[in-house]
């Protein structure tokens, strides 16, 4: 896990900074799991009320580079993730303020009334393409080492992809049950169904028996429009991935929930 910084450990320039906008921070909470960043904090100010707080220092620079494009994107996932207020620079750190989502992480068990809100938002991300000047990583360069020849058109397509489904990266708001997406630091571009087929491994780690997580997939339209060939590709490629990172062992069981997508009659 990473070491978190709280709010009143920032240098007191940035803090200056970022209160100028915001107004007073009148209380700040560290969110301790999740997010590749130092600092990740809710906060309640006195103009805007609650806000979340994602930032790291400039020396960084693999997390430097990876908020960088999540600023970027700000813009494009609004209305999928929440709304990018502020980009704030001073003091040898990068903070993004968001709006924060009153709510809570999504339940991707079965029978969780969140799979409806989880299915709607998965739509609304089908239809993000990157903005124009912004450079995304394909799919398939995000899986370099790991695709076998032909594979690269196969997973070619312009929606902006999130690729962390993670239950931690899903927040369904209280007031509205509306599910949001948040943590944009690993996108990619690529078919509209890749996020989808993501989304049903995480129903089964999340204990759904395979049929169900597959059954609960095919209601989803893009990934209605697989081509199977494309979904192989994609499966191959998860799978040496996996095993590339944890070994074959230890990616045994994941690599198995993915290898269930192939195959599976889209409609």
């Amino acid at each position: 896990m990473i070491d978190r910084v709280g709010w009143d450990a920032l240098p007191a320039a940035l803090r200056d900074e970022v209160t100028a906008r915001t107004g007073a921070v009148l209380s700040a909470e560290t969110v301790p799991h999740g997010l590749n960043c130092r600092l990740a904090a809710t906060v309640r100010t006195q103009r805007y009320g609650g806000l979340f707080l994602k930032g790291v220092p400039d020396r960084d620079t693999d997390e430097s580079a990876a908020l960088h494009l999540e600023a970027l994107l700000g813009m494009a996932v609004g209305g999928v993730g929440p709304a990018l207020r502020y980009d704030v620079r001073a003091a040898g750190w990068r903070v993004l303020v968001f709006d924060r989502v009153d709510g809570r992480h999504a339940d991707l068990g079965p029978g969780s009334e969140d799979l409806d809100a989880v299915r709607d938002v998965l739509g609304r991300m089908g239809r993000l393409r990157v903005p124009d000047g912004v450079r995304v990583p394909t799919l398939a360069e995000q899986f370099a080492g790991h695709l076998g020849p032909g594979d690269s058109e196969l997973l070619a397509g312009d929606t902006l992809l999130h690729t962390d489904t993670h239950p931690h990266n899903l927040l369904v708001e209280h007031a509205t049950g509306r599910a949001y997406v948040v943590d944009w630091a690993r996108p990619a571009t690529g078919p509209a169904w890749a996020d989808a087929a993501y989304t049903a491994v995480r129903l089964m780690e999340c204990d759904h028996p395979p049929d169900a997580a597959l059954a609960w997939l095919a209601t989803i339209p893009a990934w209605q429009e697989a081509a199977p060939e494309a979904v192989r590709a994609f499966v191959e490629a998860v799978c040496r991935h996996w095993t590339a990172v944890a070994g074959e062992r230890n990616a045994e069981w994941s690599n198995g929930c993915y290898r269930r997508l192939v195959g599976y009659r889209h409609v």
